[in-house]
């Protein structure tokens, strides 16, 4: 992650942090904490690393006792938020795994998400006992604080970037549907967003239970029609036609590409450029993409797909121009020689039109 988010843990913040920890624990020593925060490899340290040593930190001059370790730090996590507070539910994950202390600890995690956020502290104790923890999860979908609603989903998703996999549920997702079922309707953006990422995590590695999904859920509302599309993005972006068809993007036949024309050369640095005509025989819903094929450095080829636009199209002919970037990025390496473009209308491929990098 970025130096810049791992600076947010100045001395100010950590003097603020310990003056809170005292006021509800008077046994607190400030000194000793900020001295162990900082000590040695502090400046090295990424942000989870600082982190965690805060959590390690922590535990030095909180409470020995779990029960009562956790009671001051859950009073004291009110007055801290976004992801820097996180250290808190971290604080959980590390020390309260224990079977006897579950209990205590889904309920000292359902507080701190109201505060920062619980998703990634929530992940082992699933792996413990999935059944157990997700039965505690459901409860949560139902819950007032919409932090909880949203920790409900957002901390069992399969996929969940910067976090442990949830293997279990990348092979069987059905505990996580009833969760699913009871926030689709949310009325919080926020949880809604949560839901959508879910669906789309089960779609990869579920296709069908997350376009049997989609089915029930599309149609029902514009809350639901916008989950099942952020949801089925994947899927979409792979140019999967059943995903198309539910979202309402018909078959191409009233739909026609044509004088596809694109730059014969581009340096790595530049722009190529390209343009085409998109021929609309009768008023339609398109979605309109490119298909970048770069030439990879063992000789074959790995496809990526930008999206260009989508709504409605009334009859008629359209002059699409576009320019896609070369310049070198740590996420693509480009190489010189072969590739090839073509365009993909309701997931549709057209032709491959050549073109070199040089």
């Amino acid at each position: 992650m970025s130096d810049l988010l791992k600076e947010v843990y100045t001395r100010n913040y950590l003097e603020e942090v310990a003056r809170e920890f005292k006021r509800n624990y008077k046994s607190f020593n400030s000194k000793l904490f900020i001295s162990t925060v900082l000590s040695n490899d502090w400046k090295k340290l990424e942000l989870k690393m600082r982190m965690k040593r805060i959590t390690f930190s922590l535990n030095k001059v909180l409470p020995k006792e779990y029960d009562k370790s956790i009671v001051v730090l859950t009073k004291s996590s009110k007055k801290f938020s976004g992801y820097q507070a996180m250290f808190f539910p971290d604080y959980v994950e590390t020390y309260g795994r224990d079977s006897e202390n579950i209990t205590k600890s889904l309920d000292a995690l359902e507080e701190l998400t109201k505060y920062s956020s619980s998703e990634f502290a929530i992940r082992p104790f699933i792996i413990a006992d999935k059944n157990k923890v997700m039965k505690k999860m459901l409860s949560w979908s139902r819950s007032k604080n919409y932090h909880v609603r949203r920790l409900s989903s957002e901390g069992c998703r399969s996929r969940l970037p910067w976090a442990v996999a949830l293997k279990s549920f990348k092979e069987d997702p059905s505990l996580i549907l009833p969760i699913l079922e009871n926030l689709k309707d949310d009325p919080e953006l926020y949880v809604r967003k949560s839901v959508a990422n879910n669906l789309n995590d089960i779609s990869k590695d579920h296709p069908d239970l997350a376009l049997e999904i989609s089915k029930k859920w599309y149609g029902v509302s514009k809350d639901t029609d916008w989950i099942v599309k952020h949801g089925l993005r994947t899927l979409l972006k792979q140019g999967d036609l059943r995903a198309l068809r539910i979202i309402g993007y018909s078959d191409s036949k009233n739909l026609a590409i044509r004088n596809i024309k694109v730059d014969g050369k581009v340096n790595i640095g530049l722009s190529l450029n390209f343009s085409f005509e998109l021929n609309v025989a009768k008023k339609s819903k398109v979605r309109l993409e490119y298909k970048i094929y770069y030439l990879k450095s063992n000789g074959s080829h790995n496809s990526k797909v930008f999206k260009i636009s989508e709504g409605e199209y009334s009859k008629g002919s359209y002059e699409v121009l576009k320019k896609q970037s070369f310049k070198e990025m740590t996420t693509r390496k480009h190489y010189s020689g072969k590739h090839f473009l073509s365009i993909v209308v309701n997931g549709e491929e057209s032709s491959k039109v050549e073109f070199r990098v040089l």
